[in-house]
């Protein structure tokens, strides 16, 4: 990694200047930004759990500087405080949690407008519905912000974050330079608002779960900066229990439980396996790390009819149909079972994000799903949203277009093989035995599966007192569990519960 990546200026945190409160959603004592570097700053009140809350927002972008001073990047961001505490005579009593989503080329704005800000974008029943455009805002009942103050970080090429020259966008976009970035803003961040002394939180979903457990030992080894805990939200830890090849059947084995539950909810399985959800999966998760697991691991080497009897079990337990299996070699794609469970007649497939959303194929004979249906739901709501509140709501302005979801070229290390933190994560509980991980996983998530992420834990090699500073919670969810009301409301006690066990 080149100099420039070495952060060590900042700018921009600047008093806003006070201006009369407009008319409008999220209306308060507000202050506009009088330049492109100050953050734009009102107060709001929300209630949460019966209490009524009042905060501030403040929004805007940190710059990032090389050695020399020059401006490489500008993070955006936007950040809660809790009214009524004063961190600068007791920090300690006031945690604070950094929230990213990952991609990698995600912005926040699903863990913002989704699960953790004080307002959400609401979904009809359990989520699996595409609301009704034009697309409104509610207050988020179930925030965090009762029990610590947030920043939502949007890294560099999502949101509304750019890299000073375009072209020299990419040297963002890499495993180690989105957690060395993200980690200067971080220590910016903390820094200017004089938060050293607080409690602090990362959480991470899906690939932001690998910048996390990346990003909690680089704050360490770089800075010094101990946290309390670390969420790992529908993540991965260790690209090789998802990315199948010739020599890897692990995601295979590690897929099928959620393939089970997938079919289970679409009433694909016998009467047997129907009877209860988590019995049924507790046996598909035997069969997959047992006799699954050996039959694919001995590869050609399995012939008839224990062959065929592994394809009867695989079928049994993913609702195909056994020839299918077999024809498959015993290795079901996620993309194959996700046409193939309803079956191509249909016409229909399952979510990746979300499998218990389906979704109209176009060409009935394809075995390869079009799109998915599940990322359909999430999108518009989402977008429309947090591009109306972030003008209307929050106040800032911006003509460059709010980045969602890029599809950004990553930089891995050559040398890597499969990418994995999961060392990463290990050491930095060893250096830091008090830090404490709360892992969430959907059931339905067929983009990074529940069994996957135990995987990746159940081989960190830790001692055993640390092994139980790690929690593991599930959720009748996909991808972005908290689109089912009744899980974030879930997700939301899990949460309070554990940044309490933190501290």
């Amino acid at each position: 990694m080149c100099a420039a990546a070495c952060w060590a200026g900042f700018a921009g945190m600047a008093p806003a200047q006070e201006n009369k409160p407009e008319e409008g959603e999220g209306a308060g004592a507000e202050a506009k930004a009088t330049d492109e570097n100050a953050p734009v700053v009102r107060t709001h009140e929300v209630e949460i759990g019966g209490v009524a809350i009042s905060y501030t927002s403040t929004t805007g972008t940190i710059p990032l500087k090389d050695d020399e001073g020059n401006a490489t990047a500008s993070v955006f961001y936007v950040a809660y405080t809790r009214e009524g505490v004063d961190t600068e005579k007791e920090p300690g009593k006031r945690p604070l949690m950094f929230a990213f989503n990952g991609g990698p080329g995600s912005s926040s704005v699903w863990l913002h407008m989704g699960a953790l800000g004080p307002r959400r974008a609401p979904f009809p029943g359990d989520g699996t519905q595409l609301p009704k455009p034009p697309f409104a805002l509610a207050d988020n009942a179930y925030s965090v912000l009762d029990v610590a103050d947030l920043v939502f970080i949007d890294p560099v090429s999502t949101g509304f974050s750019r890299a000073s020259k375009p072209d020299e966008a990419g040297k963002f976009h890499g495993l180690e330079e989105d957690i060395e970035s993200v980690g200067s803003f971080v220590r910016l961040y903390v820094t200017r608002n004089r938060r050293w002394a607080s409690p602090k939180f990362l959480i991470g979903e899906s690939y932001g779960a690998v910048r996390a457990a990346g990003l909690v030992r680089h704050l360490q080894d770089r800075h010094g900066m101990y946290c309390n805990g670390v969420v790992l939200l529908s993540g991965l830890l260790d690209f090789s229990t998802l990315r199948a090849a010739p020599n890897n059947d692990l995601p295979y084995v590690l897929f099928l439980p959620t393939m089970t539950a997938t079919a289970f909810y679409h009433r694909r399985l016998d009467d047997e396996l129907m009877a209860d959800f988590s019995a049924t999966l507790r046996k598909s998760e035997e069969f997959a790390r047992g006799a699954y697991a050996n039959a694919l691991f001995q590869g050609n080497a399995l012939e008839g009819e224990e062959r065929s009897r592994i394809a009867g079990l695989a079928a049994r337990y993913t609702g195909l149909e056994a020839g299918l299996v077999e024809r498959s070699n015993l290795r079901i794609s996620t993309s194959r079972f996700r046409r193939e469970l309803l079956g191509l007649e249909s016409g229909r497939s399952v979510g990746r994000f979300d499998a218990r959303v389906t979704g109209w194929e176009s060409d009935r004979a394809a075995v390869q799903p079009e799109y998915d249906p599940s990322y359909s739901v999430v999108l518009g709501p989402y977008a429309s949203t947090v591009n109306d509140y972030l003008r209307r709501g929050l106040g800032f302005e911006s003509d460059l277009p709010y980045e969602i979801l890029t599809g950004l070229r990553w930089n891995y290390p050559d040398d890597a093989g499969y990418v994995s933190v999961s060392g990463r994560l290990r050491d930095a509980m060893r250096d830091n035995p008090h830090l404490k991980v709360l892992v969430a996983c959907g059931y339905y998530d067929l983009a990074t599966p529940h069994f996957a992420i135990l995987h990746s834990l159940n081989h960190l090699d830790l001692d055993a007192e640390l092994r139980s500073n790690i929690r593991v919670e599930y959720y009748q969810g996909g991808h972005m569990m908290y689109t089912n009301p009744e899980e974030l409301e879930k997700l939301k006690k899990d949460l309070t519960g554990f940044i309490g066990s933190a501290l």
